[in-house]
């Protein structure tokens, strides 16, 4: 007979666990049979222990398997499934980008994001500013955009990963959020049920990262790659800065514009578009759509300068009940804020430091993130124009540019988004836009 409570005091204790007492427990967690405070007892246990990496991968196929597991051999696709993952951050519209650009390569992308998480921007909340995008279809018109289009970009159905939801809403509340055993469990176990042969994995280093420490981010990609192969998901992680924002831009209608003109060759920020070829490469070289890294960029430039990236994401959008002319005219279509105005620099001087996390809190702030999960966000708010580290700058030059509901909210954004840089006399030493890549 299996007893929840003699299940926790083994992790409690760092005693072996076998797998079926593992899977009895997350069913008992979809079921109700595990009580919340069990369940509460479970995440502290493992968030002072850890697991090890076999009772992960266990973790993470229980929680997989909680719920419906998409299966794509049916459709009978003439390529791989693949995906990417951000442990997320500010201004990174990576996803609008490379999901596309994957797609007109050859390959397949289902992929089920999420919200925004405190200061880090939702790439869900990103295509809901877009006038009749349809985040929740049901599966069969979502497997049928991923075959017609090879791209569709959707949010997690309550079929997908149950006790996932369930464990995670427990450690919202309960401060044992940041266990690596559960993030990784909880990012994979989603990213397994959609079916996906190979996965590539951000994660986020710097001010603006949701894993404090350069040493826990590489612990946390380490946890994900092991794990993610250990379950049969070909995995890599790559290490990406978020010491300021990837783009220049932060803010759901502002970055659905930045990555239109990204995709149809307007702009292309040089660090934006260094992490998204970097991460697209990894998709095609997982799904095997590239013999190695140069061919893969030399794929992915060819496909945004035929314009075959932009009109993927331009079929996806339309197939999702968005506009068919997104593209052509993203100004009638994405809203705009009623007040904009300049931040400027109160002194002189080179930027030395950006608190990313700062610039993420001022555009929930201004209504473009949620305080509580209850919350409606205002689209049309952000920042935009964002200078870069290294950058030189005069007494009273912008440092970007506030979009605001109303003068109040404007003026309390200039000043926070003034506090988030830090002006020095020198530019001291830049940061990789790359870290690592670990496989």
């Amino acid at each position: 007979m299996f007893l929840p409570q003699e299940f926790v005091r083994k992790v409690r204790d760092r005693q072996p666990l076998d797998k079926q007492e593992i899977a009895q427990f997350v069913e008992g967690v979809t079921s109700g049979q595990v009580t919340e405070g069990q369940i509460a007892a479970f995440a502290m246990a493992v968030y002072f222990n850890e697991l090890p990496i076999d009772a992960r991968v266990a973790l993470t196929l229980a929680q997989r398997d909680s719920g419906d597991v998409l299966d794509w051999r049916a459709l009978n696709l003439n390529g791989p499934v693949v995906d990417k993952h951000s442990t997320g951050g500010v201004g990174d519209l990576t996803s609008l980008l490379l999901g596309p650009m994957v797609a007109a390569c050859g390959g397949y992308v289902p992929m089920i994001s999420g919200r925004g998480l405190g200061h880090t921007g939702g790439t869900l909340d990103k295509f809901e500013s877009i006038p009749g995008y349809n985040v929740a279809p049901d599966t069969d018109t979502f497997r049928r955009v991923v075959k017609e289009v090879g791209v569709a970009i959707i949010g997690q159905t309550a079929r997908l990963a149950p006790a996932d939801k369930r464990i995670y809403a427990v450690r919202d509340v309960t401060a044992t959020v940041e266990s690596v055993s559960m993030i990784t469990a909880s990012i994979l176990s989603k990213k397994l049920s959609a079916g996906l042969d190979g996965l590539a994995m951000d994660v986020k280093v710097g001010s603006g990262a949701f894993m404090p420490t350069y040493e826990k981010s590489v612990e946390l990609a380490r946890s994900i790659v092991d794990v993610g192969n250990g379950a049969g998901m070909k995995t890599t992680a790559t290490l990406t800065d978020m010491s300021q924002s990837l783009a220049p831009c932060a803010g759901n209608a502002l970055e659905v514009a930045c990555a239109i003109d990204y995709l149809s060759g307007k702009a292309r920020p040089a660090r934006l578009h260094e992490v998204t070829m970097a991460l697209a490469a990894q998709m095609l070289l997982i799904g095997k759509l590239a013999k190695d890294e140069a061919d893969a960029h030399a794929r992915l430039l060819a496909v945004l300068e035929s314009g075959a990236a932009a009109e993927r994401f331009a079929r996806m959008v339309k197939a999702l009940g968005g506009p068919a002319d997104l593209l052509e005219r993203p100004h009638t279509h994405l809203a705009r804020a009623d007040v904009i105005v300049p931040v400027p620099a109160p002194r002189g001087g080179h930027v030395a430091r950006v608190d990313a996390r700062a610039l993420g809190i001022a555009v929930v702030g201004l209504g473009g993130g949620r305080m509580k999960t209850t919350d409606t966000l205002d689209y049309s708010v952000g920042l935009s124009g964002l200078i870069e580290l290294g950058e030189r700058v005069e007494e009273g030059q912008p440092l970007g540019v506030v979009h605001a509901r109303n003068e109040d909210a404007a003026k309390r954004a200039v000043s926070e988004v003034q506090r988030a840089y830090t002006i020095g006399d020198d530019a001291g030493a830049l940061p990789p836009v790359i870290h690592a890549l670990l496989d």
